[in-house]
């Protein structure tokens, strides 16, 4: 059948994305047919799109997203047509109309939360699911740092973080994105573009530092995000929004207080499906307590990817971004 897919047969700008016409075949073995609803867009996909994430030539594009499946293929269970089901793995290509997933690595979405929260609740919250609860258990008590608190990640970890019952401060870059930091759950809100974020650490807890930084920007925020540590602190290097980090002095990490230091990835955290679940799972529950919200401020037709990538690279946006087919 035919589809439509955003792609690119070379490494660049937003501009080297385009809106082409393709075929999508019957599922496989193990597939689903998707007819998607609506697409996430995440960080990431400039990665694969600039090149900081090498790909094979010519490329697809996104791998978050939330569809109804249309066809199963053989052998897949627990599964049927009409379902409404979410995903954030690979393989690579969200950014369609239609499209083949295996069916090992979506989740059903239940009635209580709609197709665009769906599309934007995987990749983005369970990052946040597995930051807060297995890379660094944030506890009641804890006072913990977060940049770019205004982003779409931003705002689920701020949320999450305050329903564990953490202090949390984050870092924005305009008294308009503390603002929308403040009303999810940041208790601080430091605007660096005018305030030595690392003072400020200091200041709000006495001298110490934190436990933990949960840092996507990466360049621009490394060392001082480890001036923020307190002794035996953990630095959570989670992206790199300004690129990516210089090479890492283990020394610096001695001199600083025995610092940890981890680059995690959501791959390695959901790679078996007990795994994808549980996280899954948890991100379901907390959007339908209410402890979780996922604020979607900007949404753009497909065809018009590379202008929502142009937006998320220059900082226009805040919350979360959708494509819709």
């Amino acid at each position: 059948m035919k589809a439509h897919a955003i792609r690119f047969s070379q490494t660049g700008g937003p501009e080297v994305l385009s809106y082409d016409e393709v075929e999508v075949g019957d599922p496989g073995e193990g597939q689903v047919l998707l007819r998607q609803t609506a697409i996430g867009v995440n960080y990431i996909d400039t990665y694969h799109r600039s090149g900081l994430y090498p790909m094979p030539l010519p490329s697809h594009l996104g791998q978050e997203g939330c569809g109804v499946i249309e066809k199963l293929g053989k052998g897949v269970k627990g599964f049927k047509a009409g379902d409404r089901v979410a995903y954030a793995s690979a393989p690579i290509g969200s950014y369609a109309t239609w499209r083949l997933m295996p069916a090992a690595r979506v989740i059903k979405v239940p009635k209580e939360i709609d197709d665009r929260t769906a599309a934007k609740m995987m990749l983005q919250g369970m990052t946040a699911e597995y930051l807060l609860f297995r890379t660094f258990k944030v506890k009641k008590g804890d006072t913990i740092l977060v940049h770019a608190a205004a982003g779409g990640m931003g705002l689920i970890l701020g949320q999450w973080a305050k329903a564990l019952g953490a202090t949390v401060i984050g870092t924005a870059s305009s008294d308009e994105k503390a603002a929308l930091a403040k009303k999810h759950g940041y208790k601080h809100v430091i605007v660096y573009s005018r305030e030595d974020f690392v003072a400020r650490v200091k200041e709000i807890t006495k001298g110490k530092g934190v436990p933990v930084v949960y840092d996507g920007v990466g360049k621009d925020t490394w060392p001082k995000s480890l001036d923020c540590l307190a002794t035996r602190g953990m630095m959570v290097s989670f992206g790199n929004a300004s690129g990516p980090l210089p090479p890492i002095d283990s020394r610096d990490l001695n001199l600083r207080g025995s610092l940890f230091f981890t680059r995690p990835t959501m791959g390695h955290y959901t790679a078996t499906r007990p795994d994808l679940e549980l996280s899954a799972g948890r991100v379901i529950s907390a959007i339908k307590s209410g402890k979780l919200k996922i604020r979607i401020n900007q949404t753009y037709p497909l065809r018009e990817a590379a202008q929502a990538h142009r937006d998320l690279q220059e900082r226009k946006t805040t919350g979360s971004i959708l494509l819709l087919p």
